[in-house]
């Protein structure tokens, strides 16, 4: 009997990270889907604190924007390890969905044993598909991490899929990037890249062409094109929390919302919906600098290390800072870690987030929190229980919080209430992410802080929409379709 030939897939790999992999992965998937072709993303290892919940378990966000743009539901196999920073030297190991231990940077080599579940998810992903988008993780330059690769060329040469190579053109170099992670490469993992593409050009493209020139005369790999600068991009979720600050806001918003930066961030895309409200004034506080004290609403966002991050907003004095705007009648709302932050103590008695212990909270809520093995991963319905605004959310946490000020739950969340409320109303902390998102709801809220209607932003679900199709259309003008699916189809019928 004839060999069925491979699913066709494409890798794309970058330079380096935050070169717009994610991005032009999600393009790629929204334009083949257009064109009535079954495509799924795939990204064998990501490293990030953003997840998204499914029915299985837990992916990076950027693998479900991806399948958002593919037009299908998200699925734990499109991202089989994820690793979740916990501090500068360990992650948590999330397997094919599921809490499947801990990574010291010490034992990274480890990496290499879970090569059996990324093809093992790959060829599931495959398995009806007619195209699969592959996204890289860092650099395939990074030779000291090569020999347990299964985030790059490791995985490419595994599964014989070929690659194409990404270089960002913005941050400077990009002939010596693409160049140079040519000369590092080994001769096998140098032929599974067989192609390069320039990303974020600003300006007269013509310019560029001796560089094309100089890049293909180097390496041997052609051009696939040369992509401008995409603006819209600010309306997608970023991937990275480097990109938090960058395209925050508008100053001079009626409503100043004030964001302190904390180590452990997570799920930060939660503030997302928030840059696009024309009257909000969204404010991140890094480092060093006092909350602004005429802030109308706090926000202690998701955390991956609640007890660090608590610890932290100590030591910069920011919980002296949110007293006092409390005091003068400002509003607070805590996200996940943020709401556990807000009550009277946290509890970590098994070490789950870090070293066992517990400490005070700010007591802006009468809860106790106390973190435990059982991972709650869920997409619920949300109603806000003050107006009755309904959307979409999701839950990703350890632990629960429980105490007298459950009793005013702002939300309903799966016909149960959820969260917490102060007294006052001043006060506000939820498990949910993702409330902000809603359009009615998002109104309502900010509005019964402002104490009146604000004048309505862009839809933000829909300006996501827009985007992804703005982005499709943006690949499919300036990169080589034909040639890109080509390489997809020359896939190897095995491994290297």
């Amino acid at each position: 009997m004839a060999q069925l030939r491979p699913t066709p897939a494409l890798m794309v790999l970058g330079t380096g990270s935050n070169v717009g992999k994610s991005l032009i992965v999600a393009g790629l998937c929204r334009l083949f889907a257009d064109r009535g072709l079954k495509v799924r993303p795939f990204k064998p290892q990501n490293m990030s604190n953003n997840a998204a919940a499914t029915p299985l378990g837990e992916i990076g966000r950027a693998q479900a924007l991806q399948a958002r743009a593919a037009r299908i539901a998200p699925h734990v196999d499109m991202n089989p390890v994820l690793l979740k920073p916990e501090s500068d030297t360990g992650s948590q190991i999330v397997l094919q969905g599921r809490v499947a231990g801990r990574l010291s940077s010490g034992d990274f080599t480890r990496r290499g044993d879970f090569l059996p579940q990324v093809l093992e998810s790959f060829g599931r992903l495959c398995d009806g598909a007619d195209l699969v988008i592959v996204e890289g993780a860092g650099s395939p330059a990074e030779t000291n991490l090569r020999a347990r690769d299964i985030a790059n060329l490791g995985f490419a040469r595994a599964a014989g899929v070929a690659a194409m190579l990404v270089g960002d053109i913005d941050r400077g170099g990009v002939i010596a990037s693409l160049v140079g992670t040519h000369a590092v490469l080994g001769e096998a993992d140098r032929a599974m890249i067989r192609a390069f593409a320039i990303n974020r050009f600003r300006g007269d493209v013509t310019l560029f062409h001796a560089g094309i020139t100089t890049i293909e005369a180097a390496t041997g790999w052609p051009s696939l094109g040369v992509v401008p600068w995409f603006p819209q991009a600010a309306r997608l979720p970023a991937e990275d929390g480097l990109d938090l600050q960058r395209d925050a806001g508008k100053t001079g918003g009626a409503l100043k919302v004030v964001v302190p930066m904390l180590p452990g961030i997570a799920n930060f895309d939660d503030l997302d919906p928030l840059k696009q409200e024309p009257e909000v004034d969204l404010v991140f506080v890094g480092p060093g600098q006092p909350l602004p004290g005429d802030a109308g609403l706090v926000i202690l966002p998701g955390s991956k290390t609640t007890l660090r991050d608590l610890a932290h907003l100590r030591a910069e004095g920011w919980d002296i800072d949110i007293l006092a705007h409390h005091r003068r009648g400002g509003h607070v709302l805590g996200l996940c870690g943020g709401y556990q932050m807000l009550g009277r103590v946290v509890r970590d008695p098994r070490g789950l987030e870090g070293p066992p212990g517990e400490a005070p909270g700010l007591g802006l809520l009468d809860i106790e929190t106390e973190l435990s093995p059982e991972k709650t991963v869920r997409e619920v319905a949300v109603v806000h229980a003050a107006s009755g605004a309904a959307g979409q959310a999701y839950e990703i946490h350890l632990g629960a919080s429980c105490g007298p000020d459950t009793s005013r739950a702002p939300f309903r969340a799966g016909g149960e209430p959820e969260g917490a409320q102060s007294p006052d109303g001043h006060v506000t902390g939820t498990y949910l992410h993702g409330v902000l998102a809603s359009d009615a709801l998002r109104a309502a809220w900010l509005g019964q802080i402002a104490g009146r209607s604000l004048a309505a932003g862009p839809g933000f679900e829909a300006g996501v929409e827009a985007a992804l199709d703005a982005l499709a259309s943006h690949l499919e003008r300036h990169l080589d379709i034909e040639a890109l699916l080509d390489l997809a189809r020359s896939r190897d019928s095995g491994p290297a």
